[in-house]
């Protein structure tokens, strides 16, 4: 039996001077031996498991050939996507251009997302979960 690896929880951390983020304690071991991070959903950077990218990859591959805007997609998202390892101390680097399209420069979300964990500029983050906590506060 094979088990999955689900990310839940929310935490807060900064990056330092050189694009460097400390995960979280309870995050690294599914990383341990290396990780991959892209552009995500909604303006967040997504970082998958080997097990998570691949899937992705293959979803990404089978969207390419449906249509023409598929397959910019998957450029302009494999393209961006690194391969990254915690150093020993639990850090990651997010390069410029993955900061820049989460506009991630100081403060930043760390969030379980079931089978990724994302990073997220606090304030954007704010912006897109408005109308789901509604939903919880009414229920």
């Amino acid at each position: 039996m094979t088990l999955v690896t689900r990310f839940f929880g929310r935490y807060e951390h900064t990056l330092d001077a050189k694009g460097r983020l400390i995960l979280p304690s309870r995050f690294r071991d599914p990383y341990e031996h290396g990780g991959y991070l892209s552009a995500g959903q909604d303006g967040c950077l997504a970082l998958w498991t080997p097990e998570e990218f691949d899937q992705q990859m293959e979803a990404m591959a089978a969207g390419a050939t449906e249509s023409r805007e598929q397959r910019q997609l998957a450029r302009v998202w494999a393209s961006g996507t690194i391969d990254v390892a915690p150093d020993s101390q639990g850090r990651i680097v997010i390069p410029a251009h993955l900061r820049q399209f989460a506009q991630l420069d100081g403060p930043v979300l760390v969030m379980g997302a079931i089978h990724m964990v994302e990073l997220w500029n606090p304030t954007v983050w704010d912006d897109k979960v408005q109308g789901a906590e509604r939903v919880l506060l009414e229920n």
